[in-house]
């Protein structure tokens, strides 16, 4: 049933205000006391007047002294005061009967002069001259009593107070500092604690603008209809609704959550009120409540004289939780964190000694200990959670607790006179929260009333990051074409604003370094990898573990080139970091969300690429270096085979471990089903990564003048971009690398002679005798050239050099145990993909992850599913 059009609708309440007042034709009828309190109350006064002058006359009649009384100043205020409430009760009384009377007086007049006001002055300007109004009576009282009492005019009373006051100071002073002694050392110490964390902005004190906040445009137009609102809420108040209240932002650190609230403040001409919620974990209990109070209440004036406030609560995961164990929302607690062994990938580990290897080997393996009485932990208690005891309550019931009427006379004095109290105006404020944990956050802050909308300020996409990269290159001077603008955004998938403008910051200082003022394309390329890899060690390798480690990054990238189509090479390096001896990062060409099978089967072809090229390369042997790669295609193929679907069985091993029903096939006589499933998914893994590691050794057999190339290569340049990688291995000219040298067969040929010179230098552990082979042009291009867009590698096209046989394009046949392999030429990369960190954890906050390094492998985990 809908309302007729016109018809006026009741509208949405908003969450924050009680149950819509029934319309009553006439007055609620006053209890009987009510009705005659006061009068008995001036009786009672009477009386005691009279009894008071009978008592200073004994012999003065009671007649005789009622007319004495009825003849002086007290007498004739008692009776006006008398008459003026008899007349009260009358009014009161027609309007509990006669509707059309009770409409003249709450409508017409008193209706009227709301009205009237509220066309005159705004709410603050109310507020404060009915502040004044209030104190002038209150003066006006006091002179009347003291005047009474001091048998003089109102005036001259007034001005005999201070000598009063001056006369009882010595026993009032007393008492004061017996009450100071007493409680002004706590109200002192808790007065003080409740001071700071908040600063106020005034208007003119924020100059950011929407058009300061680049890369989050979809995010920004949903923002910008709450200023519509906070300015113009009858927009929507008109119409039945309410003005949204509450405000998140949640996404990776440095995409802009802080700088876009600041820029709803600059539009709105707001005050801006930031909140530090780490100021709100105070020592003593009820500290955190007060400034709690103390900041709403500063709100609402804000509120009032400004016809609105923005507050904004920064990492508001550290105010609004109530501890580890109290949340239940999937994703939380965080899990699936790689071994430390492992975290590093290619050889991360190899400067330790063997018995430090174990140790921590051991350690990280300690992943499945029982919970025990004594391993246990409870979050949220004493001191932990929501900044403090109370605090998250307080901050709860401020945003949608009961909103009574403010004031004392408002509360109490209109009360006792039988007048309802008036409600509270209504605030205008905007809460803003910024975090990136909002799984911490507790759902009772999280409904709406409270934070009415929720917004992902996540990665940027590409044309979010071409936007950023122009604004902030605008405010330096460079050299970059739009073309390269672009290629710089492809390249950096998961920047942020923060990133970027550190990225170009590091550019320019790159190029101050080298006597310019001009960024340059190669300035903004060694930028990107200084803030990617960190500086490098400067360490010297020994030349038959130099040659190691490139051939093993060249492993790597090779299969990445022919098999791996969903992400491009963005960098390979052997300049050892702070946890690695080298590494191949490959990065999304687009803006990828799904991952596919046959993107997986080449991610695990790639992380195999280090075991099957060591023992190819070096007779068998290999080296611990490959411990995070087999780590990565081990989490891969378990996921696939387990959890996926990607396998030979469809059900799903982490479900089917928590509902105990076990896997098909079931357990063997006297077996549990837990060591039976695993066992079985375990087998089911080592064939898959067997048969996979197979075929990657023969498409390094087929392209072994490729891995000595690549490996050349970088001994020769230590780090090389993903456009001179393809040119190494296509024979091409590139941006900073000639790699046509590598396309002569003769040069090929001293590159066999120099490893099989390293791999005898590997046997008897000593140096290699042949120097590093070198051709003119496989040194640096002076000048950077232009980069061109990197062509799709064709599926039929064969690099030069190579053997003729088409085969070595074509994806390897996965094993016959994952089912079907995607036919030659079918759109196996054509859908989006997106990868995932190395460790296989989850994103955070669900945000895009960083790229793959080290040739590990992407994983993809759902959050409601446990690992297998």
């Amino acid at each position: 049933m809908t309302a007729p059009i016109g018809h006026p609708v009741e509208g949405l309440r908003p969450p924050d205000e009680g149950p819509g007042e029934q319309v009553r034709p006439t007055r609620k009828r006053l209890p009987f006391w009510d009705r005659i309190k006061f009068l008995l109350l001036f009786v009672v006064v009477w009386f005691a007047l009279v009894w008071a002058a009978m008592a200073d006359n004994p012999i003065l009649p009671f007649e005789d002294a009622m007319r004495e009384l009825a003849a002086t100043g007290k007498g004739i205020t008692v009776v006006v005061l008398f008459g003026i409430e008899v007349l009260r009760q009358i009014h009161f009384l027609i309007s509990e009967h006669s509707a059309g009377y009770h409409r003249l007086w709450t409508k017409g007049i008193f209706g009227g002069f709301e009205r009237l006001t509220h066309r005159m002055f705004s709410d603050w300007t109310r507020f404060r001259l009915v502040r004044i109004f209030k104190w002038l009576l209150f003066i006006g009282l006091v002179s009347l009593v003291l005047a009474s009492v001091l048998d003089t005019s109102p005036a001259l009373a007034l001005f005999e107070l201070p000598a009063l006051l001056w006369a009882a100071a010595p026993m009032f002073l007393q008492v004061i500092f017996i009450l100071f002694i007493a409680v002004g050392q706590f109200v002192a110490i808790f007065w003080f604690l409740s001071r700071g964390g908040v600063e106020v902005y005034y208007p003119d004190d924020v100059k950011t603008r929407f058009t300061d906040v680049w890369g989050q445009d979809h995010v920004l137009e949903r923002v910008k209809e709450n200023i519509v609102y906070l300015e113009n809420p009858e927009a929507i108040e008109a119409k039945g609704g309410y003005v949204p209240g509450g405000i998140l932002l949640w996404g990776p650190p440095g995409t802009g959550k802080t700088l876009m609230a600041e820029a709803v403040a600059g539009e709105t001409g707001k005050p801006y009120v930031f909140v530090d919620p780490g100021a709100f974990i105070n020592m003593f209990f009820g500290v955190g409540v007060l400034k709690v109070k103390s900041l709403f209440r500063k709100l609402r004036k804000l509120a009032l004289r400004y016809g609105g406030v923005i507050v904004f609560l920064d990492e508001a995961d550290s105010l609004g939780n109530r501890g580890a164990l109290a949340q239940g929302g999937p994703g939380f607690p965080r899990g699936g964190m790689t071994p430390a062994p492992f975290a590093d990938g290619c050889q991360g580990f190899t400067y330790l000694s063997g018995d430090s290897r174990l140790l921590l080997t051991r350690e990280a393996m300690r992943h499945d200990l029982p919970e025990t009485r004594k391993t246990k932990m409870m979050y949220g208690g004493g001191m932990g959670g929501g900044g403090g005891m109370g605090t998250l309550e307080a901050l709860l019931t401020e945003l949608s607790g009961l909103k009574k009427p403010r004031g004392f006379i408002n509360r109490h004095v209109r009360r006792a006179l039988g007048m309802r109290p008036k409600p509270p105006p209504k605030y205008r404020i905007l809460v803003m929260m910024a975090t990136n944990l909002p799984e911490a956050l507790d759902e009772a802050l999280l409904r709406p009333g409270r934070i009415d909308r929720i917004y992902k300020v996540g990665y940027p996409t590409k044309a979010g990051r071409v936007r950023t990269y122009q604004g902030y290159l605008d405010k330096v001077q460079h050299e970059l074409t739009e073309e390269q603008i672009d290629k710089l955004a492809t390249i950096t998938p998961y920047a942020t604003g923060a990133t970027i403008k550190d990225t170009v910051n590091e550019a320019l200082i790159t190029a101050i370094r080298h006597g310019r003022d001009t960024i340059t394309w190669r300035d903004i390329i060694r930028a990107k990898q200084l803030k990617e890899l960190g500086p490098a060690e400067n360490v010297e390798y020994i030349e038959r573990e130099r040659h190691a480690v490139a051939v093993h990054e060249a492993c790597h990238a090779v299969i990445a080139y022919r098999t791996r189509h969903h992400l491009e090479i963005d960098i390979a390096t052997i300049e050892k970091g702070s946890g690695y001896l080298g590494m191949v990062a490959s990065i999304p060409p687009e803006d990828q969300f799904t991952t596919w099978r046959s993107h997986y089967e080449s991610d695990i072809y790639v992380s195999l690429a280090s075991l099957a090229g060591e023992r190819m390369f070096f007779d068998g042997d290999s080296s611990s270096g490959v411990s995070g790669d087999l780590e990565s295609a081990t989490a891969v193929a378990t996921h696939m085979e387990g959890v996926w679907g990607m396998g030979s069985t469809v059900s799903s091993y982490s479900y089917s471990s928590r509902l105990g029903t076990g896997t098909p096939g079931g357990p063997g006589k006297g077996e549990k089903p837990e060591i039976s499933a695993r066992r079985a998914l375990a087998d089911r893994i080592e064939d898959n990564l067997g048969e996979m590691l197979r075929r990657t050794a023969a498409l390094l057999e087929e392209n072994r003048r490729e891995v000595l190339a690549l490996a050349h290569a970088l001994e020769t340049h230590k780090t090389l971009t993903g456009e001179d990688v393809i040119a190494v291995l296509e024979g091409r000219p590139g941006p900073l690398i000639d790699g046509s040298v590598y396309a002569d067969a003769e040069f090929i040929a001293e590159l066999e002679e120099y490893h099989r010179a390293a791999l005898a230098a590997h046997r008897d552990h000593g140096g290699v005798p042949v120097a590093l082979p070198s051709r003119p042009g496989a040194e640096p291009v002076p000048e950077p050239i232009a980069v061109p867009e990197p062509a799709p590698v064709p599926a039929t096209t064969v690099a030069p050099g190579a053997a003729p046989d088409p085969s070595i394009w074509r994806r390897p046949e996965p094993p016959s145990t994952n089912g079907a392999a995607p036919e030659p030429g079918s759109p196996d990369g054509a859908a989006p993909a997106a990868s995932d960190p190395v460790d296989g954890a989850a994103p955070e906050n669900g945000a895009a992850p960083p790229p793959p390094v080290n040739g590990a492998i992407p994983t993809q985990r759902d959050p409601d599913r446990a690992d297998p």
